[in-house]
């Protein structure tokens, strides 16, 4: 673990060689929103702290932390199928050694809310006897599905109690800050429940270049702030430092996706064309299989015919642009200058990451392993 706690410091530093300055994102709405937040914080029985299963840490809003540290709190962990589980596992056993309440979710999956509904139900108990009006929060970061939780809990409070079907449902949308005011939904009667869904907010500074980044990766930062191209390149110098690409050789040589190239240039040119045929071009899209396999075998490929020292970072930055390169023509983008074309490699990459098709990731590093 120290060597990923190593990768994800050294990718950190390389990214603000590489151009730009510290990543900040804190709009207008968010400092209003901020101040409602901790208003209403006041008035909560129990506060749901959503944050992404990629980033345990970094997807805190440190300024909230005192307020919430001070309240009934349950940590959900969203986008666990994102995530690496066995790692998710070694997180979750950190929290309850915090005596941290805390559960991993993925908020399109029923049975998940459900789990998630009981430890709320459970905490609550004792309230539950004493208040006819109870108030639960959610709070988190941009992007982590606070909304799709809201709307989750809404769907299975209208099969309990029918007459909540005309509750408006929660915005949902791919970019962070859709949220950005303060509703409450009613869940329960007898005792009345109330779920106040908030905006997403971040703290007005990110206090260093690593979380930054991650937040930008994982979509809790608009990727116009930072740059698709250097969050894109923050990835690949994570897998290359991690050594990821030379994990996908394995499972690609299982799925025989590493065999000889044929020598007969027809039986190439026709596996070629059927690949091409087979492919879905579309950033919008959610790309099959055949493209992820692709992408992974490029990037193997590339990292195992580099003959440079990948402990020295302007030749981790050679790999990463001759990666980028290589991409295009994965990913079947016009040919354009090398700088122009960099841009939708990494813009279909992201949505490669961010969609999980590269497989389950975690980011952040235990403490006490770092």
């Amino acid at each position: 673990m120290r060597g990923l706690t190593r990768a994800g410091k050294r990718a950190g530093e390389m990214a603000l060689n590489a151009g730009g300055g510290a990543i900040n994102w804190f709009p207008g709405h968010m400092a209003a929103a901020s101040r409602a937040i901790r208003d209403r914080l006041k008035l909560a029985d129990l506060v749901i702290e959503v944050r992404d299963s990629r980033i345990p840490l970094s997807s805190a809003n440190e300024d909230l932390q005192p307020v919430l540290a001070a309240k009934k709190r349950i940590l959900a962990l969203n986008k666990k199928d994102l995530a690496n589980p066995n790692i998710m596992n070694m997180w979750l056993d950190h929290f309850e050694s915090c005596k941290q309440d805390c559960i991993s979710i993925n908020a399109h999956s029923s049975n998940s809310i459900n789990q998630l509904l009981g430890l709320v139900e459970l905490k609550l108990r004792e309230a539950i006897m004493k208040e006819p009006t109870l108030l639960v929060m959610v709070v988190g970061v941009p992007n982590v599905g606070k909304s799709a939780l809201i709307n989750a809990i809404h769907r299975i409070a209208i099969s309990r109690f029918p007459e909540n079907d005309k509750i408006k449902r929660a915005r949902v949308g791919p970019l962070p800050g859709v949220t950005q005011d303060i509703a409450g939904y009613k869940i329960s009667s007898q005792p009345s429940i109330y779920v106040l869904d908030t905006p997403g907010v971040l703290v007005p500074s990110i206090p260093d270049m690593e979380t930054g980044l991650k937040l930008a990766l994982t979509g809790a930062v608009k990727d116009s702030v930072v740059g698709e191209e250097r969050i894109a390149k923050y990835l690949l110098s994570l897998l290359n430092i991690r050594k990821t690409p030379l994990h996908w050789e394995r499972l690609l040589h299982r799925r025989g996706e590493f065999d000889e190239e044929p020598c007969d240039s027809s039986v190439k040119g026709s596996r070629d064309s059927l690949r091409r045929r087979n492919r879905i071009n579309n950033s919008d899209a959610v790309y099959v299989q055949d493209m992820v396999m692709e992408v992974q075998r490029t990037l193997c490929s590339t990292t195992m015919e580099f003959t440079g020292n990948l402990d020295e970072d302007n030749e981790l930055e050679s790999l990463i642009d001759a990666q980028l390169v290589a991409l295009r023509k994965v990913f079947r983008i016009p040919h354009k200058p090398l700088d122009e074309s960099h841009g939708p490699v990494s813009k279909k990459l992201l949505t490669l990451f961010r969609s999980g098709k590269l497989g389950p990731f975690i980011l952040d590093d235990l403490p006490g392993q770092q």
